[in-house]
């Protein structure tokens, strides 16, 4: 059993890597390989729009032809049990690495056949862990819900299964006075940084186990259903 983790945020150590770090830890916990990957340590770029992935006899078919550093992370990604995306929220949207991303790990397996739903070959988890610095109120403002539901669709899609995960309101940094940032109270941020995020992470590590177990039962009942 293996899950990988992916981290779109050019921070290593910080909200987003945290909380992926603890699904991860989740997933280990139910007995399965982990791996998380940092998409800024790669040099890669989004869909080039070749279209080689739908072409009929194509030695790329349903498979990402670009050759860079996201290959192999493309390649091990086939092999996965499930699959946690964990991004940052810049600007309403996920990071524009984990656009990126996306595009190269999810067009491939888009079919534009009416017979065929997907390309991808079995059916596993793929969870989305956002993190914010805005509140949980201004989602529909924000487009933030919008975003959410979009993602889970095409992934449950394509993959099977999808959830997600926020972390709102989050500590941006270690120390406010430095930072033009006086629409936020520091002492606030603080006592939610302490109180609520250690939250957050105990569901993220519930995600990660959650979809081991999944994993596990599907196997399961493949392997009655073939018996």
């Amino acid at each position: 059993m293996k899950v990988i983790a992916i981290n779109g945020s050019p921070r290593k150590n910080w909200n987003t890597a945290t909380l992926l770090e603890k699904t991860l830890e989740g997933a280990a916990s139910e007995g399965a390989e982990t791996e998380l990957i940092h998409l800024y340590d790669l040099d890669f770029k989004g869909c080039i729009s070749c279209f080689a992935c739908k072409l009929k006899g194509g030695k790329s078919f349903g498979k990402c032809a670009v050759k860079d550093e996201l290959t192999p992370v493309l390649e091990r990604l086939e092999e996965a049990d499930a699959v946690i995306l964990g991004s940052p929220i810049y600007l309403g949207n996920s990071t524009g690495e984990m656009r990126s991303f996306m595009e190269r790990y999810i067009f491939p397996y888009i079919t534009y056949s009416t017979d065929i739903q997907t390309f991808y070959p079995k059916n596993i988890p793929v969870g989305f862990i956002y993190t914010m610095n805005i509140t949980e109120d201004l989602f529909e403002l924000v487009g933030t819900n919008k975003l959410i539901e979009a993602n889970e669709w095409v992934a449950t899609r394509i993959f099977g299964y999808s959830e997600s995960l926020c972390s709102t309101d989050t500590y941006q940094f270690d120390d406010y006075s430095k930072y033009a940032s006086s629409v936020f109270n520091p002492q606030e941020k603080a006592n939610r940084r302490k109180e609520v995020f250690p939250q957050d992470c105990q569901k993220a590590f519930e995600m990660g186990a959650r979809f081991v177990k999944r994993q596990k039962a599907l196997k399961e009942q493949n392997k009655s259903n073939k018996t």
